[in-house]
Order: C-alpha cells, then sequence, then structure tokens
C-alpha cells in the first residue's frame, strides 16, 4: 500500500514540484490549491472568494472521504505568495527594488496587500494545522512555509514579513506540550532567502541564481524528513535555507 503525503498549495512552483518527486517515490499525493494539480492522485481545488472556515470545512471533508480513515505520512504546506507594501502605500502603480536594484513595477497598496498576505499564508498554515491534528499519523510531519525575511524587519514589505513571522510563531506553538498534534510528530518551518522559481526568473533575469535555493534541493529534504524521523532537526525548528555558489545550508533558530 502507497504512503499518504498531503501538499498544501499543490499548483505553486514549489507545490508543483514536491508532487512530482513523491508521486516518483511511490507515495499517494493529495494536492491542495485553488486548481488542480493533474498528476496529484487527490486534488482539493478551492474557491478563491471562499471563506477560511468554509475552505477548512471542505478540505477536510473531502480528506476524510479520499483517506477512508488512514493516516498522512506528512502534511507539506507550501502555500503563499509575495507582495509588497509600506504604511503610505494607498493603491498606486509604483517601481520597487527587489534584490540588487532588478526593478519591478507592481500595483501596491498596503492594506489590501497585506491582506492578501494573511489570506495565503495564515489561513493556509491555521488549516494544514488543522489538518494535522486529524490526520497525520504519530511521528509524522507538518512543515510549513515561512520565509527568511520575516526573522528580521521588512520595512517594505510589512505584510508579507507579518505573515511569514505568524507562521513561524505558529509553528513554534504547534510544536509545544498540548497543541493538540499527534503524539510524536515533528513540526518544522522552512526559512529560504529565494526559491529559483520560473518566476523569479523571469522577473530577475540578471540575478546571480547560484544563490538561489533549487527546489529540488528542498524536495529532497523534505522526502529525507518525511523517510527518517531521526534526521529531523529539534520540534519546532526554524529551518533557515542559504545558498552559495549553488550550496545550500541550513541553520537552526
Amino acid at each position: 500500500m502507497s504512503k499518504q503525503i498531503i501538499i498544501y498549495g499543490g499548483r505553486g512552483a514549489l507545490g508543483d514540484c514536491l508532487v512530482k518527486y513523491f508521486k516518483g517515490k511511490n507515495f499517494k499525493v493529495t494536492s491542495i490549491d485553488l486548481k488542480e494539480n493533474e498528476q496529484a492522485d487527490v486534488n482539493i481545488a478551492l474557491g478563491d472568494t471562499e471563506s477560511v472556515e468554509k475552505q477548512a470545512e471542505l478540505i477536510s471533508e473531502k480528506i476524510q472521504a479520499s483517506l477512508n480513515g488512514e493516516s498522512v505520512e506528512a502534511i507539506l504546506n507550501v502555500a503563499g505568495g509575495w507582495a509588497g507594501g509600506k504604511a503610505n502605500d494607498k493603491g498606486e502603480i509604483n517601481l520597487i527594488f527587489l534584490f540588487l536594484h532588478y526593478n519591478l513595477f507592481q500595483y501596491i497598496d498596503f492594506i489590501e496587500n497585506s491582506d492578501l498576505m494573511l489570506k495565503q499564508s495564515v489561513h493556509s498554515t491555521l488549516i494544514a494545522a488543522s489538518l494535522a491534528s486529524k490526520f497525520l499519523k504519530e511521528n509524522g510531519l507538518l512543515t510549513l512555509a515561512g520565509a527568511a525575511a520575516a526573522l528580521n524587519p521588512t520595512p517594505g514589505m510589512i505584510g508579507y514579513g507579518a505573515a511569514k513571522a505568524a507562521t513561524i510563531h505558529i509553528g513554534k506553538s504547534l510544536a509545544a506540550a498540548d497543541s493538540g498534534m499527534p503524539k510524536g510528530s515533528s513540526v518544522l518551518t522552512i526559512a529560504p532567502i529565494m526559491l529559483d522559481t520560473p518566476m523569479n526568473r523571469k522577473f530577475m533575469p540578471k540575478a546571480d541564481t547560484s544563490t538561489w535555493t533549487p527546489l529540488e534541493y528542498i524536495a529532497e529534504l523534505f522526502y529525507k524528513w518525511v523517510n527518517d524521523p531521526s534526521s529531523r532537526p529539534d520540534n519546532g525548528s526554524v529551518v533557515k535555507l542559504t545558498t552559495t555558489n549553488a550550496n545550500t545550508e541550513l541553520s537552526f533558530h
């Protein structure tokens, strides 16, 4: 019988990579996202206008039906996005400077963008936590999507930083005693600096991609953590990924 895994955000760049990778390792993969991932065994497609309560209820019902009483090895939450915003941004088209002065024009509204960041990161994190309490096996793994930027102030992207900082806090709280997580389970929050995605390459064509973390590296890391609990960092760790000259190192916070 195939091991089962849930990937929240299965249509994003990292999520799609994870679906492919774990399918290649003979896992039964459930993808949760706004749209279906054709390579997944089970898809749960969410309406983008549904409330977090409705989304949580829908996802839980569909997963319960598909699992048929079984538990999953891991829930990998890689849902999220990026949007900038300073406190005085009021819905204008601004020229922003991304990473070593690569320019990008973006519509920036502080409140609107912050709301979007909270929905994409915090809501998915809370739902993933609820799913883990119900469907994750003992000694299973829940991963969350933080960001290295959130370890410091983020004045040019306050909503993004707040959402990722909240994700980090939720991960540490879930790892604490009496959080409702299954016995022996691990909660780990990754905090990359920059992922090597098609979208990042499109908007930053002159960037030094040797400092970007490959998606395949994260897939391999997650696979190791899923299969070998002894290889996992301490429960509740924030795992910062720093890539230099195409070599990725981990540090723990």
